[in-house]
């Protein structure tokens, strides 16, 4: 059994609840389970295709053996399938299984399994309890923190979603060892993105131990995540709608980072590696507003290639990408809010920010 670490507790108006990271922990799913305060033992657990076999038959046996009651829905999912589609296939099987309001979804897989599946959990039977237990380093860092579900519009990401908390996030990093290599690089740009816009020790963490954090398979390793895990989690307690400028500078990276997802129809770069191109937009745009000078921009790039992330981009058009970035959710009277940086460890909110310049700064990132 390994070293299990509560990285955090994220208070919200849904209900507080943990997030527990550790290598080696899946024997100790049904305390925390107990913990959460749920009101069944019945539970639907669904899964990324990409765990089965077997690492969705050990996490079903470990529930059954610790008395859970265990339905089983193995599927595909992708950003291309992170469609409408994707959740009536969630709410037939969850109709046909009979499952009950008092009974709990657990959603297992990366990202966008924890988006479609916190989706249909929030909305089917008016809402229904849900855990995260995310198996790739973006949904770990990032993604399976703060509530935030949803699916794609073929107009742009994320438009159909709401607000819904998980009773409990269960981090193993035993999960990772299946992923690809690419997989698992893409999400350090997640992790690397918490320390840059609130972190400076973090930060200097990852520059100087980056070979040892990078194989994942260590307690230091764990120990990093943890940190980066609970600086999310810091912010969504505070700003759990968005509603303020707090948890928008999580979107770091985030704006070229979607609007190249975009235009690549989501099957060219993976999450990570889309928004570590997009961070890269967003240095040279603080550079050029006078935030930050080139050392940090250099820093910043020369980190993100250690954990053999892309800093820039081939033959895309700027007018494509200029066109998506007005379609991002944080525009607002028609002005983007860009996240900036003015210094390694703290972000800001502009909206003041001249085309020319968004144009320039892009012009830099691709090849």
């Amino acid at each position: 059994m390994g070293n299990k670490y509560l990285a955090s507790t994220i208070n919200t108006s849904q209900g507080d609840y943990r997030v527990i990271v550790g290598k080696s922990i899946l024997g100790e799913l049904g305390t925390e389970l107990d913990k959460a305060n749920l009101n069944n033992k019945r539970c639907f657990l669904i899964a990324d295709k990409s765990m089965f076999p077997k690492q969705t038959k050990s996490l079903h046996e470990s529930l059954e053996s610790q008395g859970f009651i265990t339905n089983s829905l193995s599927m595909e999912f992708s950003e291309e399938l992170k469609t409408h589609s994707t959740v009536s296939k969630i709410y037939n099987w969850l109709a046909d299984m009979k499952a009950e309001r008092k009974d709990f979804i657990i959603s297992m897989g990366g990202g966008v399994a924890g988006d479609i599946i916190g989706f249909a959990a929030s909305t089917y039977l008016r809402g229904i309890p849900f855990i995260q237990i995310p198996t790739t380093l973006a949904s770990m860092t990032d993604a399976a923190i703060g509530g935030k579900v949803a699916y794609n519009l073929p107009e742009g990401k994320n438009l159909v979603g709401s607000f819904y908390q998980p009773k409990l996030v269960f981090e193993d990093l035993d999960f990772l060892g299946s992923l690809p290599d690419r997989e698992k690089t893409s999400g350090w740009a997640e992790a690397i993105k918490h320390s840059l816009i609130q972190d400076l020790e973090l930060f200097l963490e990852f520059e100087k131990n980056h070979e040892k954090i990078y194989k994942l398979n260590n307690d230091y390793s764990a120990e990093i995540l943890k940190r980066s895990v609970a600086i999310k989690a810091k912010i969504v307690s505070e700003d759990e709608f968005e509603r303020g400028d707090e948890r928008i500078k999580l979107n770091y990276g985030h704006t070229v980072g979607h609007a190249i997802e975009k235009i690549s129809n989501y099957n060219q770069y993976l999450h990570g590696e889309a928004v570590s191109i997009g961070m890269m937009a967003a240095a040279n745009i603080s550079m050029r507003k006078g935030y930050i000078n080139k050392e940090i921009v250099d820093r910043q790039e020369n980190i993100l290639k250690a954990y053999n992330l892309p800093v820039k981009i081939e033959n895309i058009d700027i007018k494509n990408i200029l066109d998506a970035i007005k379609m991002d959710k944080k525009v607002s009277n028609g002005k983007v809010k860009w996240v900036l940086l003015d210094s390694i460890g703290n972000a800001i909110i502009s909206q003041d920010v001249e085309e020319s310049i968004v144009i320039d700064s892009l012009r830099q990132i691709i090849i």
